[in-house]
């Protein structure tokens, strides 16, 4: 089992950034898959980025792709979420997710993360 705590978001202003660190408790984080979603008022949970175990192979979202950066420090058990030149469209609270091993392929599905965090605001002002 693993427990998930975001921190790093915050208000910040069109064209600035921020970087999102997901800690994770247990000894075997290296064995989860990682990714973000992010959930904006109104709207469902969607799929921002995934970062698979073993291979380290990333996945992005179309709407963040060359913007944001996915990352991870298994001596540290945290995964980063760098976003660069963000929009008021990113607002949003964004939460990471692990997954035991391999996404196979379905690093997009909020239902195949066994374990959430509990959140974190990033507000993105015109």
């Amino acid at each position: 089992q693993v427990q998930l705590e975001e921190s790093g978001g915050g208000a910040v202003q069109a064209g600035g950034s921020l970087r999102l660190s997901c800690a994770a408790s247990g000894r075997t984080f290296s064995r989860y898959s990682m990714g973000w979603f992010r959930q904006a008022p109104g709207k469902e949970r969607e799929f921002v980025a995934a970062i698979e175990w073993r291979s380290g192979n990333t996945y992005y979202a179309d709407s963040v792709k060359g913007r944001f950066t996915i990352s991870r420090d298994n001596a540290e058990n945290t995964v980063y979420l760098q976003m660069n030149t963000l929009k008021p469209e990113d607002t949003a609270v964004y939460y990471c997710a692990a997954k035991w091993e391999s996404l196979r392929g379905n690093y997009g599905l909020a239902l195949r993360y066994d374990y959430w965090g509990q959140g974190t605001q990033v507000t993105v002002s015109s």
